[in-house]
């Protein structure tokens, strides 16, 4: 791993654990142990450390849905594994995912509030990647790309807020909540009636 990579790697782990703005570059260059003049090289401010590790962190997590998605036929299967992830890194039963501390796009978003800031940005961009990756799940089973579209906001709303359900009040089956409200509407969707 080279040092760029490195700094990525602590500076994320101190800002998801702690925030960004309660953690300091000096406290990243004394975990990583990396010169100053080695961080500057690398990145022009603190804030672009940031960026990188909202980078890191996308491609890290879109990985680990992904596979853990694939892992089951597309389409319905896939969105339920979805929620059976969540519940997973919730409860810190996925060896692949850090322990969890809520989500990291959320965490920033609420600390760079201002919607136009690069850094609210790409925290959009990463949700409306997951956005997409429902909805070419559900395209799979429904034929109406008007109910896709409705489909994909509800049950990323339900994603969205398993998380800061689990996080924020610590309920850790959230996600397992959220899954049985998502079947309940593919259920109506196919004309069937699903328990609660």
């Amino acid at each position: 791993m080279d040092k760029r990579e490195h700094l990525i790697r602590v500076a994320f782990d101190l800002f998801y654990r702690e925030g960004v703005h309660a953690v300091g570059i000096n406290r990243v260059l004394a975990e990583s142990g990396v010169a100053k003049k080695t961080l500057y090289h690398h990145f022009a401010s603190k804030d672009d450390l940031v960026a990188a590790t909202v980078a890191y962190r996308d491609q890290y997590f879109n990985e680990w849905v992904r596979m853990r998605m694939n892992r089951l036929p597309a389409g319905r299967m896939a969105l339920h594994e979805l929620f059976r992830a969540l519940d997973d890194w919730f409860n810190r039963r996925d060896p692949v995912m850090p322990a969890f501390h809520g989500c990291y796009f959320i965490n920033l978003s609420a600390e760079f509030g201002d919607v136009e800031h690069p850094i609210h940005r790409q925290c959009a961009a990463h949700k409306r990647a997951l956005h997409a990756l429902v909805s070419q799940h559900l395209a799979e089973f429904i034929t109406s790309a008007e109910e896709v579209s409705r489909l994909a906001d509800a049950i990323t709303l339900l994603k969205e807020g398993a998380i800061v359900q689990a996080h924020v009040v610590g309920d850790r089956f959230a996600a397992l909540k959220a899954w049985v409200v998502v079947e309940s509407l593919l259920g109506q969707v196919r004309g069937e009636y699903v328990t609660p």
